[in-house]
């Protein structure tokens, strides 16, 4: 889930970059045409940069809140959550093939290979 998000951003960003770009070859041609300023084009560009910041933001903001829709109130578990079961299984696991840890004497721990 996270990857998708990482990717959605990173798509946001390659957009803004291009959609950059592109501005800056759109207000070169006003320059150059004399239907803007240099002044006048440094002033746009960073008008449009700071738009496509607050879009970007917008729509970072509803992928979370759609990602949060979709998980709901749901309790996963976290690496650590897994990491801390393991090392108790590991305990237990070793406790139970220790020497007269079976169930009766002589019994042992069964294995795969034992099971039918």
């Amino acid at each position: 889930m996270k990857d998708m998000i990482n990717r959605a951003v990173s798509l946001g960003l390659g957009i803004a970059i291009a959609s950059k770009e592109q501005a800056e070859k759109l207000v070169d041609e006003l320059v150059r045409k004399g239907e803007m300023s240099r002044a006048e084009s440094f002033a746009f560009v960073d008008d449009l940069l700071k738009k496509g910041q607050e879009a970007q933001r917008k729509v970072e903001a509803v992928v979370q809140e759609r990602v949060q829709a979709a998980i709901g109130d749901k309790k996963w578990a976290t690496k650590e959550d897994i990491e801390r079961l393991e090392r108790r299984l590991d305990q237990l696991i070793a406790r139970l093939e220790k020497p007269g840890a079976g169930a009766g004497e002589g019994e042992g721990v069964k294995t795969e290979e034992d099971l039918p």
